[in-house]
């Protein structure tokens, strides 16, 4: 924190207004009353390390790509000349070809955030256990609001710069062994190597029905946890499962090389207020910047049955 400027400043400011907030004010009072904190400060700290705690399972996303921590609102990369990437800002992703650009230049200016509000009349007499559960919920929305951006990252590939020329079809069947050879083999013959298998929740109750990942006489399924319903790796590829990536679409990704997130600011909390309504509550942020930088590295397969 005392090397992160924004961030520490930010928390300073935070500090300053947090006496006078009426959740902060009430969170404040009521954790020192259970003992869990003796000052505003040990308060702030306490809702950061709620929210950080219940962020980081639905944060996803930083396992589907390269993630650098950075204090520069602007880094360059070098772009290869065969190569395609794509620049991610609100409302949508610009294409960069190397044959005629040379360099990407990535800006941390992209937020995520989540906030929850309430009455100035619920606050004054909510509990511990309420305003604990709160928080808990802006942090699982904040990992989901970041999780989607860089989704939509490699959702906005377009179809002809993707691993192998073009989407994969998947037939309309469910997903097998045999698809995700196929997503596998699309990435290594660019010469990449897919270190992540990114799909929906379906999609992997569909290999879980697959006879290769649940009878012992075959190789996947030793890395099949039945008991929680997982499927760990696959093809040298982490799998990875959220109901956030569109039902019937799956992405085999070395993570590499194929995109970068400049993480500028991690998970922050921030006072929410709008004293017209009589509305207050918290707020979470993380700032960062999204490019892909070889597009070739991403396979995606789609028209993939959505039912089991």
């Amino acid at each position: 924190m005392q090397k992160e400027s924004e961030h520490k400043q930010l928390y300073e400011k935070l500090k300053e207004k947090a006496a006078s907030h009426p959740f902060f004010k009430r969170y404040f009072e009521v954790g020192v009353k259970e003992g869990l904190f003796s000052d505003m400060v040990g308060a702030i700290g306490r809702m950061h390390d709620t929210l950080v705690e219940a962020a980081y399972p639905e944060l996803i996303g930083r396992n589907i790509i390269n993630v650098r921590a950075t204090t520069e609102p602007l880094e360059r990369f070098p772009l290869d000349e065969k190569a395609v990437a794509y620049l991610y800002a609100e409302g949508g992703a610009t294409r960069l070809s190397g044959k005629k650009h040379s360099t990407v230049d990535i800006q941390t200016n992209i937020l995520a955030e989540s906030s929850e509000e309430w009455t100035r009349e619920f606050v004054e007499d909510a509990t511990w256990n309420v305003m604990d559960n709160m928080v808990e919920k802006v942090g699982r929305a904040l990992g989901e609001a970041e999780t989607q951006k860089i989704l939509d990252l490699y959702g906005s590939i377009a179809n002809a710069d993707l691993a192998g020329g073009t989407p994969i079809n998947g037939g309309g069947v469910a997903l097998s062994w045999s698809g995700l050879l196929k997503l596998h083999n699309a990435v290594r013959n660019e010469n990449w190597k897919p270190d992540v298998l990114v799909l929906h929740e379906t999609q992997l109750h569909q290999l879980l029905n697959d006879d290769k990942f649940i009878h012992a006489q075959y190789l996947p399924s030793g890395e099949t946890d039945i008991e929680r319903g997982v499927v760990t790796s696959v093809l040298g590829m982490k799998v990875l499962a959220s109901t956030l990536v569109p039902n019937g679409t799956a992405y085999a990704i070395d993570t590499r090389v194929a995109a970068v997130m400049l993480l500028r600011r991690d998970v922050t909390v921030e006072d929410w207020e709008d004293p017209k309504t009589g509305k207050y509550g918290v707020r979470a942020t993380t700032r960062f910047g999204l490019g892909v930088l070889r597009s070739k590295a991403v396979a995606k397969m789609t028209n993939i049955s959505t039912t089991l």
